[in-house]
């Protein structure tokens, strides 16, 4: 236990800064899980914007590292463009 009262505040504030981090890494991470599902490419970019800005608000305050968001924002990026060809294929394939 702590003895000091900066000591006592320091250990509140780390509690709300983990709580506040905490609720920040997993909104972000729920909105990429549902951004990985959503069929329509108008809907894809629509959101992605938005998540994009999201990851890079915790690489800000350092909730996480700046690479990682790096990775999740090109990754995102690449899912976009596998949609896009998959999408393209199976529209000449049904021309044909």
């Amino acid at each position: 236990m702590a003895n000091h009262s900066a000591t006592k505040k320091d250990i509140r504030q780390a509690t709300k800064r983990r709580d506040r981090n905490r609720y920040y890494g997993k909104t972000t991470r729920n909105a990429i899980r549902e951004l990985k599902v959503v069929d329509e490419q108008k809907l894809y970019d629509e959101k992605l914007p938005n998540i994009i800005s999201q990851i890079d608000k915790l690489a800000k305050r350092g909730i996480i590292h700046k690479n990682k968001a790096a990775n999740l924002k090109s990754k995102l990026a690449k899912h976009k463009a596998v949609k896009v060809i998959a999408t393209k294929s199976t529209a000449t394939k049904a021309k044909a």
